[in-house]
């Protein structure tokens, strides 16, 4: 029997209270990183273990060295077809500074609207994470409620750390790692390609980050005294740095390249008739000519192409005036953006032996490591991914895109490695939702059709 059809039409009905209940989450000041928000993490805790009980999700608040978790699940049977799925999202935001900047209250959110007629829901949180989060949530309240039950087995974790590097998710995926093995992720943390196209997030860039500290002389010396004669690091560290690139752009780090592997043309194709022109992308911020491998696409270069970049450099002196000096000490941040199986170890180790091995007799070198993180990305032949997108057209009137993204969701890879998971990333936020900045803003739109999208995705996993 097809229950879609009744589903969607409760969500339809119901779409005020869905409002009124995403409000109440949105007053909740759950910012993770300031201490003097400790209980309302937990009051935001409480409150989305207690909704999800409610409507039939068992759930509950489970303690952490940091804030807490939410944990629930449907009740199992072996019976519904369909994978397992286990749904991630984090009910904590990130701090509402600069306040002056906020034209209405951070946590007292509201629905403006627009000179056009659309309608955005305004507050910290409305668009990372809690309306997105709660766009499943809706959903399964109303299958629930529609039919008694949902489609498939479903289990929830929501976090309460993720705007402050989740220090306590690697501990508690691993001590509940049994509990939370499902057969398939689902993440509502992206967005889409417009506010009118949905799209599957197949792909995320990882990260290598290093600094590196050249040392020369023991001390700044005087630039007329010791000029041609002493080595000067900035000298030598910048040479190091222009040697990591060739004339067409590409990485002349040894085996940089490995693990690196082609987009299907079939996804390239779909790339080519989304749109996107260079000048659009640049010429908003001021440029013109894509920099990097001269025999990509810009869209290609920031969605599945490895990057090296430079991200400061200094030495010397910078102050006001002049110091005629050669400096003892230059330095540089350097920053490693991975796609498919690269290493991030193995990179930062081949950055590590460039470096050394160009660096004269007399001076040395140190690094400082700033993290890493492999790049995530869904196989293209997962049926899932197929049956997700198909849901995600029929909703939306339009094709969806299966796009990437050129940062990164760590916790993707924890499912992977931790609880061998693949993961299937669709969100419904926009680029002009302003996360992290005043004024953050979530299209009632994506509000509403998300909860219909989660819907339907459900009912078309549950038929595969």
């Amino acid at each position: 029997m097809n229950h879609i059809e009744g589903v969607l039409e409760r969500i339809d009905a119901d779409i005020d209270n869905s409002t009124d209940r995403l409000f109440d989450l949105l007053k909740i000041k759950s910012i993770s990183t300031d201490p003097a928000f400790k209980e309302e993490c937990r009051k935001a805790a409480e409150w989305l273990a207690r909704e999800l009980s409610e409507i039939g999700i068992k759930s509950s608040v489970r303690d952490t060295t940091g804030h807490p978790m939410v944990v629930g699940h449907s009740e199992a049977d072996a019976s519904k077809a369909g994978p397992h799925v286990l749904f991630y999202g984090h009910y904590d935001v990130q701090p509402v500074d600069p306040l002056e900047l906020w034209e209405t209250d951070p946590f007292e959110p509201k629905i403006v609207t627009k000179p056009d007629g659309s309608k955005i829901i305004v507050a910290r949180g409305s668009a990372d994470d809690k309306g997105q989060l709660l766009t499943f949530v809706e959903a399964a309240r109303a299958w629930i409620a529609e039919t008694g039950s949902l489609p498939l087995n479903v289990s929830v974790i929501f976090e309460g750390e993720e705007e402050s590097g989740s220090p306590s998710l690697d501990a508690f995926l691993d001590a509940n790692s049994k509990e939370l093995s499902c057969d398939l992720a689902l993440i509502c943390d992206t967005g889409m390609w417009n506010e009118e196209t949905p799209a599957i997030t197949i792909m995320m860039r990882g990260l290598m980050g290093e600094q590196i500290d050249i040392t020369a002389s023991d001390r700044d010396l005087h630039s007329g005294h010791f000029g041609g004669a002493a080595a000067n690091p900035i000298h030598i560290l910048s040479s190091i740095l222009a040697g990591l690139h060739d004339k067409t752009g590409k990485v002349t780090l040894p085996d940089f390249y490995d693990g690196v592997s082609e987009v299907p043309e079939t996804v390239t194709a779909m790339w080519d008739g989304l749109g996107f022109t260079t000048e659009g992308f640049l010429g908003p911020v001021g440029l013109d000519v894509p920099a990097g491998e001269n025999d990509r696409t810009a869209l290609q270069q920031i969605w599945s192409r490895p990057t090296l970049e430079i991200n400061g450099v200094w030495g010397g002196y910078t102050g006001a005036g002049f110091k005629t000096v050669i400096p003892s000490k230059a330095s540089a941040k350097v920053s490693c953006r991975l796609v498919g199986d690269q290493d991030p170890e193995k990179i930062r180790s081949s950055l590590r032996k460039y470096v050394e091995d160009n660096l004269p007799a007399d001076c040395s070198v140190e690094f400082h490591e700033h993290g890493s993180s492999a790049s995530t990305h869904v196989d293209y032949t997962n049926p899932a991914v197929d049956h997700a997108r198909n849901a995600l057209t029929e909703e939306w009137g339009k094709e969806a895109a299966l796009i990437g993204a050129g940062g990164s969701i760590p916790i993707v890879g924890d499912f992977k490695n931790k609880l061998s998971m693949d993961t299937l990333l669709i969100g419904f936020g926009l680029e002009d939702d302003q996360i992290h900045s005043p004024n953050e803003k979530y299209n009632f739109s994506s509000f509403h059709k998300g909860i219909r999208s989660w819907a339907r995705i459900l009912d078309a996993l549950a038929k595969a």
